[in-house]
């Protein structure tokens, strides 16, 4: 028994205790930053940036338009034979009588005339505003005149647009005040008639009620007075009867 239990403890071997080592299950610690590495891809990035900087130094700047002044005229009107004329000189030819009016617009406070000139076989065409010579053209020609003629008549046209639209909006409202004024004077004038209708509806009801009694009182009067002389005439007939009862019987002959 002891040389069994002896084998058995050799077979088994003495018992250990050994300490297993166990990795933390916490996160691997990042590897360090190359320097080296983050500096190359900074000059790549700035070598790319120098050239387009440089690319955009090189391209020339564009040409800036100048922007120019609208005329007064348009071009194809002064094209035509018309040029600008010198207001000084058409205010004196007015005052010495020197120009023939041929045509004459108006509208509103624009006016425009086309004006010629005899002596001188020339055309004017002026457009004014409050009587005064704002603006004036030239022409060698009656065609040329009449074309700068119906370009000024356009424009005095379209600058009188607000004073025709003011001019029919205050003629436009005084016909709205005229109507209304009236509607208003309608208006009362059909509630004084209702008021007088209501009056006189009013007088003619109690002229009713007050009719209906006298008739009543009138009615009873009567019946009242048919009473007392029926009475009357009972006693006028018991009377008479009275007085026949003293009259003799006379026999006849």
């Amino acid at each position: 028994m002891k040389n069994l239990l002896n084998r058995r403890s050799v077979l088994a071997g003495p018992s250990h205790l050994v300490q297993v080592a166990r990795e933390s299950t916490g996160g691997a610690a990042s590897p360090p930053s190359d320097d080296s590495s983050e500096a190359s891809d900074a000059d790549a990035t700035a070598i790319p940036s120098a050239a387009v900087m440089s690319a955009r130094a090189e391209t020339p700047p564009r040409p800036v338009t100048t922007l120019r002044p609208v005329p007064a005229v348009p071009t194809q009107v002064i094209g035509r034979g018309v040029q600008i004329a010198d207001t000084a000189d058409i205010e004196w030819l007015t005052e010495e009588d020197a120009l023939t009016p041929f045509r004459v617009f108006r509208s509103f406070s624009y006016s425009v005339s086309l004006l010629f000139h005899a002596k001188e076989l020339a055309y004017y065409v002026a457009l004014y505003q409050d009587g005064s010579l704002w603006r004036a053209l030239k022409a060698a020609d009656l065609e040329a005149a009449e074309s700068a003629f119906h370009h000024f008549e356009d424009q005095a046209t379209r600058l009188s647009d607000g004073e025709t639209r003011r001019a029919q909006l205050e003629a436009h409202n005084e016909h709205l005040a005229r109507l209304i004024a009236r509607s208003e004077a309608q208006a009362e004038r059909l509630r004084g008639d209702l008021q007088r209708r209501g009056v006189q509806e009013q007088a003619v009801s109690t002229r009713q009620n007050q009719t209906r009694k006298d008739v009543s009182q009138l009615e009873a009067q009567r019946v009242a007075a048919q009473a007392h002389l029926n009475k009357a005439h009972r006693q006028i007939h018991q009377l008479n009867l009275t007085s026949n009862e003293w009259i003799p019987h006379l026999p006849n002959r």
